[in-house]
């Protein structure tokens, strides 16, 4: 009558070991699509973070435009740069037509229930001397990319 219940609990803890192996995933691919490939990126202009100086056909520049770059490299990456606005770059983000969205956002965005914000990569000093935690939105559920992206920038040496 043991046997009966090891066999069941054997396959079942193999078939579980098995997933384990696949954590962190993405449900829609972002990390093996963008790696190798393009990463789609908005950005809205929130100087010193991201600009637009040559204006919404050029390249954008800026502190996040320049850790996102090196990201992209880091996964063998080109990037497509897409100028917004917040709200139309989130709603992007959210119908998968964005791998990332970069404009100065903070931990403290109302877009966090809506999209996935990376842990913060730098803290500064906001206008009023409270504590900005910076941080940049990725899509829901697309952990193994939101796992890279982080590991990326905690790596960075940015001040703190």
């Amino acid at each position: 009558m043991t046997r009966m219940f090891i066999l069941p609990a054997l396959a079942l803890l193999l078939a579980a070991g098995g997933c384990a192996a696949t954590i962190p995933t993405d449900p829609d691919g972002t990390l093996d699509r963008v790696s190798g490939g393009t990463l789609r990126v908005g950005v809205s202009p929130s100087p010193p973070w991201t600009d637009l100086p040559g204006g919404p056909e050029a390249d954008p520049a800026g502190t996040e435009v320049e850790l996102v770059e090196r990201f992209a490299e880091s996964v063998g990456a080109e990037i497509v740069w897409v100028p917004g606005g917040e709200e139309e770059l989130i709603g992007q983000l959210e119908h998968d037509e964005l791998d990332l969205v970069i404009g100065g956002l903070t931990a403290k965005s109302p877009w966090s229930s809506k999209v996935a914000l990376t842990y913060r990569y730098t803290a500064t000093t906001g206008p009023r001397g409270e504590k900005e935690l910076h941080v940049m939105a990725a899509p829901m559920g697309e952990n193994a990319f939101l796992v890279e992206l982080e590991r990326f920038l905690l790596d960075q040496e940015l001040p703190a």
